[in-house]
């Protein structure tokens, strides 16, 4: 595009030197369109989709999910480079790694039932069979870690009460399990230390107010660590080889730091303290390294300090983009991690710390050339009251001042959730099919300091909305979008903001998407699973109380509003769905066909909040970029 402004303006300097006038319009030539080579979602999606990593005891294997299968299963490939090799083969329920145990190649595996949540955990035996540690059909249960000397693990369930989940440790040998933590108070369990007297539990007051509270287990007592009248997110890391604990805080800064906590004094010293939140840390297992991570402007970065000294320690070169889900092998000389971009999907990748780094499984399609998808670029707008907001654009490669391109603000989950600079096959499709989308990081979203994450608070479907809407600004300001074909899409709570901004500012945008969308926050609110329980206040606080704020949540839940609704809407929906549940999506369709607009409902009777199996994300999608061809692009 910039070739073709820059050869019309040279034409016209030399035409002016030589007082020869300018060409007429009519006889200027047509722009020229780049159109990149076009792919089908399956093409797409036949990406893989990786996930998890765990080094085998002898360094020798690396583990991971993938959904090579279609479904997410477990896989094993040589820590070296090699062919990777299946080791679970449901064709159903998606599976995903854990950790292999610490001195045989035994694995933990996590798997629910249809995306209801309720994942149980699983060890894989030497023989491939696989065994339910958490047997059941009405709870949930986690993987917290193994014990300092690697004789035992924790698992965390909430089988005894809905509400509140409690830590079990198991024998390492033969699973049998003791009571390691009743919990009655519905904190989470966070970490133990490391002779077992101690667990550091978290206490959400708001979701941006977070306690550390430390139960000794010898005597039964409590304490909060981190009690203060300021608002502050704090986050138990790992107890340290010393008894003191790591923790992440925000105390008296925006950004979250790396900081080590004396448990007897109260004493606090900073390890890290980038520019940006620190959101992370893990030791290696012979205690000598400690791994950062941080949230750097949507992208997540590593820093290897010496753990000692908390001196930088050069980490392996990787290509540039995120790195994220990276573990140390047994030796703490080994990584296993993964590295992604906007325009190809995170990738698996082995390193020997002081060595070389090397691509174990790549995610991509060789059908798909990354050349023809675009990178994401930050940028940021002024609001409608000067706040500075950050997002993630997308320009299809047509898109020019000559060639205007219909546009979709996408906005993410949460509240509270993060657009980033990764691979989203959903935003590559609909770029390399013409639209433009921007991927708003409205106030309210994490990772640009407590002020911006709270600033939505109570002002949810307003305050956070007028910022999608104040978008639309920069998107026309670029002079490369058409001002009459920009949309609005989102999944689960970016799905709410489809829904509010087509029922609350009716003629901002020209469709909405809303995939697993929340309809009615009162129904969201008093529906929500009993494993929440100790986020509910923090939710109620954020959102609005059920009973005490009904009036507010009428007033910002679309359901009571879709007479407002004129737009063309399409909605997909999990009908397993634990979090949005399938009737708010069944009334939110009722009520807006009800006003003679366009609405497509898709629903996927074996899919929670989100999509697991590949060929319903293919459905879905193509079904969206279908709706959005019909009402938007063609809408002129």
């Amino acid at each position: 595009m910039r070739f073709w402004t820059l050869a019309i303006c040279a034409l016209t300097v030399v035409a002016c030197g030589q007082d020869t006038p300018p060409p007429k319009p009519e006889a200027m030539p047509a722009p020229v369109v780049q159109q990149p080579k076009r792919y089908e979602i399956d093409t797409l999606l036949s990406n893989l989709r990786l996930n998890g990593a765990s080094i085998s005891p002898d360094g020798s294997k690396v583990a991971f999910s993938s959904n090579a299968s279609g479904v997410v299963n477990v896989y094993q490939v040589p820590f070296q480079g090699g062919e990777p090799s299946a080791l679970t083969s449901s064709s159903t329920d998606a599976q995903y790694v854990v950790s292999y145990f610490p001195d045989d190649e035994r694995l933990l595996i996590t798997a629910d039932q249809g995306g209801n949540e309720l994942s149980h955990v699983y060890v894989r035996q030497l023989d491939g069979t696989l065994k339910d540690l958490t047997p059941g059909d009405k709870h949930r249960a986690m993987f917290c870690d193994f014990a300092e000397d690697d004789r035992s693990f924790f698992i965390c369930t909430n089988e005894r009460d809905q509400r509140y989940f409690d830590a079990y440790e198991y024998d390492i040998d033969s699973y049998e399990r003791t009571l390691f933590f009743k919990n009655e108070s519905g904190m989470f369990p966070a970490a133990v230390s490391r002779d077992k007297r101690y667990i550091a539990l978290e206490k959400p007051n708001t979701t941006n107010d977070i306690d550390i509270v430390l139960h000794d287990r010898s005597t039964g007592q409590s304490r909060n660590l981190t009690e203060s009248e300021a608002i502050e997110a704090n986050s138990a890391v790992a107890f340290m080889p010393g008894g003191d604990l790591l923790i992440t805080s925000n105390r008296d800064a925006e950004f979250s730091k790396l900081v080590r906590l004396n448990l007897q004094s109260g004493e606090r010293s900073v390890v890290f303290a980038p520019s940006w939140d620190v959101v992370g840390a893990t030791y290696s297992p012979d205690d000598r390294l400690l791994l950062v991570y941080v949230n750097a402007d949507a992208r997540t970065e590593l820093t290897l300090l010496e753990a000692q000294t908390w001196q930088p320690v050069s980490l392996p070169a990787v290509p540039a983009g995120d790195v994220t889900s990276a573990v140390f092998g047994q030796t703490g000389n080994q990584l296993a991690f993964y590295v992604a971009s906007s325009r190809t999907p995170g990738s698996l990748w082995s390193a020997q710390i002081g060595g070389d780094a090397r691509e174990l499984v790549s995610s991509l399609n060789p059908a798909v050339d990354p050349k023809d998808l675009v990178e994401g670029e930050v940028v940021r707008f002024a609001s409608y009251d000067g706040l500075e907001i950050p997002g993630i654009m997308y320009w299809p490669k047509e898109a020019s001042a000559a060639n205007k391109v219909p546009a979709v603000v996408w906005v993410h989950g949460g509240p509270g959730g993060q657009s980033r600079l990764n691979y989203s096959a959903l935003v590559q499709y609909l770029v390399n099919h013409g639209y433009a989308v921007y991927a708003i990081n409205n106030r309210g979203s994490s990772g640009y300091g407590k002020t911006f994450f709270a600033a939505d608070d109570q002002k949810h479907g307003e305050a956070d909305l007028d910022d999608v809407v104040a978008s639309k600004g920069m998107l026309i300001a670029t002079g490369k979008v058409d001002p009459d074909r920009i949309g609005i899409a989102g999944g689960s709570y970016g799905g709410y903001m489809t829904l509010a901004a087509l029922a609350f500012r009716p003629d901002e945008f020209k469709v909405g998407v809303n995939i697993f969308g929340v309809a009615n926050w009162l129904r969201t609110l008093e529906s929500i699973p009993p494993w929440w329980e100790a986020q509910r206040d923090a939710l109620y606080a954020e959102l609005g109380h059920p009973q005490k704020d009904k009036e507010r949540l009428m007033r910002i839940s679309p359901l009571f509003h879709a007479k407002n609704i004129t737009k063309p809407l399409i909605v997909l929906q999990g009908a397993n769905d634990p979090r949005v549940l399938q009737v708010e999506s069944d009334e939110i369709v009722a009520a807006v066909k009800a006003n003679n607009v366009p609405v497509e409902y898709v629903v996927f009777p074996d899919e929670g909040h989100g999509f697991v199996k590949r060929e319903n994300e293919s459905r879905g999608y193509a079904a969206v970029l279908k709706f959005l061809d019909k009402h938007l692009k063609g809408s002129n």
